[in-house]
């Protein structure tokens, strides 16, 4: 595509400086907000050297100065990748993601921008499924158990709202596991099992193994949200495989016949039992 003004939220963290090193190197004008609650700067080092490409503002989304610095940099495209991150994985945390997308979008409409890429976890925007309907297709709707996925699913569809009445373009991307360099050990279980590795331990598996996940590698999942930016405008799009993977599974696959036994823990609440995300509307 040709160059653009590109402002991506949540830059500094760990999908976001990937998806920055993308764009810079495909010669466009990036503009990252982070607050670094929990992106670091270590993560834009090769951005930073890409002289007049390159601005980082360390402000919240929720605050006037966003709306001011959008309405200032006029961007063609706002990536979104703040809202439902893995520190926002509460209740309270999904309330504050559904009112942060909402002050995206209408920063995006103060400012005339051209389209909004938002990614949302698809865990949260599909919920709890059974193993007929996996993979998951765009449009597949269960009842909400739980207040995130509510807030999730409201998320999700004040973009249409936002394209209908203010002429704000949007493509929403519904995310698989995603896994790769720069992932904090907190925030993923491919990057636990690999610091559980690299120390020579058990890792600590929540439950007993059998949920399964899509796991997706950094570089598809950068690949999809680029492609977003100028295709699939009103939809939302799987960020998947297809292929569901059991933790226990992984684990085993990952540290072969001699690993150590994980130490098992008390299941998180609510954790989904399955989930895989069809892949097809985004080969499209």
């Amino acid at each position: 595509m040709a160059s653009k003004k590109i402002l991506i939220c949540g830059g500094a963290g760990f999908i976001g400086s990937h998806l920055v090193d993308r764009f810079i190197a495909e010669g466009h004008e990036v503009d990252v907000v982070d607050n670094l609650s929990t992106g670091t700067l270590a993560n834009l080092a090769d951005a930073r050297n890409a002289a007049g490409r390159f601005k980082f503002q360390n402000i919240a989304i929720e605050s006037s100065e966003f709306a001011e610095l959008v309405s200032l940099r006029r961007p063609n495209i706002i990536v979104n990748l703040v809202s439902f991150s893995p520190s926002h994985a509460h209740l309270h945390g999904a309330l504050s993601s559904m009112e942060l997308s909402v002050a995206v979008l209408e920063a995006a409409r103060l400012a005339g921008v051209e389209k909004v890429v938002s990614a949302i976890p698809g865990g949260l925007l599909y919920g709890e499924v059974a193993v007929r309907d996996l993979p998951i297709k765009e449009g597949h709707l269960n009842d909400a158990r739980i207040g995130e996925e509510i807030f999730a699913r409201a998320a999700s569809d004040i973009h249409s709202v936002y394209r209908e009445r203010h002429g704000v373009e949007f493509t929403v991307l519904a995310m698989g596991n995603v896994y790769g360099p720069r992932q904090r050990t907190e925030d993923g279980v491919v990057a636990a099992f690999v610091d559980a590795l690299a120390n020579g331990r058990a890792p600590i598996v929540h439950g007993n193994g059998k949920q399964s996940r899509d796991f997706i590698y950094i570089d598809d999942t950068v690949d999809a949200l680029a492609r977003a930016t100028e295709r699939a405008g009103g939809l939302v799009v799987n960020v998947g495989t297809g292929i569901s993977t059991s933790v226990a599974d992984l684990w085993a696959t990952m540290a072969g016949a001699a690993s150590p036994v994980p130490r098992t823990s008390t299941a998180r609440p609510n954790d989904l039992a399955r989930m895989s995300l069809s892949p097809v509307r985004a080969r499209i």
